[in-house]
């Protein structure tokens, strides 16, 4: 199952990865053009691999666990390339440094969930907040230079795409607070019977 389709279009948005610091890093239009591209292709495979993962009944433990992996060091990578060539502003950053922390509270409550055989499901906010963040995080590796190279230079793309990513820091937060809810619930549960049993010892003893 590892060589699946979807399996293999999950290990692209890894590969793609290199590609995209090579091609980012020169800071000019056309290779920040040609950097899009190659995000905005790997993003794609985000909905592509589980669309074809379902209707081909090709899900698999390892596509379930490499899916979310591959999705947090695509934008992991982004985030940082936009921060460390420039890309963002200073008020920019503050929406980049909330996904990032984001991301690593839900990796850190899959990881706690796991223990206990539960899961955290996607819900359709989440998706909203996939397709804002991806949609912002293209429009910021192009940057005003690749429009002008388009015969776009009118159009304000770094803008967009810092409105964008606020929009998807707000949705992130949402979702974060979702996630940890859940999360949460679960600790919960799981700590109410040795609280009960501390407080009937308690009882005994006395």
């Amino acid at each position: 199952m590892v060589t699946s389709l979807p399996n293999l279009l999950t290990l692209s948005r890894i590969a793609a990865i290199p590609a995209l610091v090579v091609l980012a890093w020169p800071r000019l239009p056309a290779t920040d053009l040609a950097a899009c591209a190659v995000f905005s292709l790997a993003a794609a495979t985000d909905w592509l691999d589980g669309h074809l993962a379902r209707t081909r009944g090709e899900t698999s433990r390892f596509g379930r666990m490499l899916d979310p992996i591959a999705d947090k060091l695509l934008v992991g990578s982004a985030l940082m390339l936009l921060a460390g060539l420039g890309h963002l502003s200073q008020l920019g950053l503050l929406p980049a440094i909330v996904i990032m922390l984001r991301e690593i509270l839900v990796s850190g409550l899959r990881e706690f969930l796991a223990g206990l055989s539960a899961g955290l499901p996607v819900t359709k906010l989440a998706k909203w907040k996939t397709g804002c963040q991806m949609t912002a995080l293209g429009l910021l590796l192009a940057g005003d230079g690749a429009a002008a190279l388009l015969g776009l230079p009118w159009l304000p793309v770094s803008l967009l795409g810092e409105a964008l990513l606020w929009i998807a820091a707000v949705l992130t937060l949402a979702t974060g607070w979702d996630y940890l809810r859940a999360a949460l619930g679960h600790a919960m549960v799981e700590e109410r019977p040795a609280a009960q049993s501390s407080a009937l010892a308690r009882k005994t003893a006395a």
